[in-house]
């Protein structure tokens, strides 16, 4: 990309301006000049949009603004945890039981009959009603419900599902993941 001196000059005579402006945006001296710095790349990078004869701050300002609305809705939701106290809780189970967990769910789901895996999948998987799953199989409300409850029994009964307990990590896993208990209080 060439850039043309004049446009050149624009660009770089405007940064006092910018940096300014970004200032009374953030109130941070290093959060105002990385937002300048975004704007002058996504100025460069875009300049073919720019309309020769325009006014040049003005488009670098709206950019600008732009880029620091754009940080101040993502910063909105995110919280700012100094301390580590929110990130000291946050914790995640080990994928490794969930993916053969997944495999054996398939190979189960495989083994039911059709129509019973096709309710299943409706009312379970895809959120439909059973009016609705019974209007796109064709037959009645009752024989959705009916294939339905055998369809989860035969399920529970091919993945020795005998509680929902039974379901998700295992007690070890628990243990290892979650927050420690008070002094004197012990586990159920």
């Amino acid at each position: 990309m060439t850039l043309d001196p004049a446009t050149r000059d624009a660009v770089l005579g405007s940064i006092p301006n910018l940096r300014a402006f970004a200032i009374s945006l953030c109130g941070n001296v290093d959060r105002a000049d990385d937002l300048v710095q975004e704007t002058v790349l996504r100025a460069l990078a875009n300049i073919d949009s720019f309309q020769p004869g325009t006014n040049m701050a003005a488009w670098l300002f709206t950019i600008l603004r732009n880029l620091f609305r754009s940080e101040y809705r993502k910063r909105r939701r995110e919280v700012e945890d100094v301390e580590g106290k929110y990130a000291d809780n946050m914790k995640s189970q080990p994928d490794q039981e969930g993916r053969i967990e997944l495999q054996e769910f398939r190979a189960a789901l495989a083994q039911l009959p059709s129509d019973q895996r096709e309710a299943l999948i409706l009312v379970g998987a895809s959120g439909f009603s059973y009016e609705e799953a019974a209007e796109i199989c064709g037959v009645a409300v009752g024989t959705i419900k009916s294939r339905l409850n055998r369809a989860r029994a035969r399920l529970a009964s091919i993945l020795a599902i005998g509680h929902v307990s039974d379901i998700g990590p295992d007690r070890a896993t628990l243990a290892a993941t979650s927050p420690p208990l008070p002094p004197g209080q012990a586990a159920v």
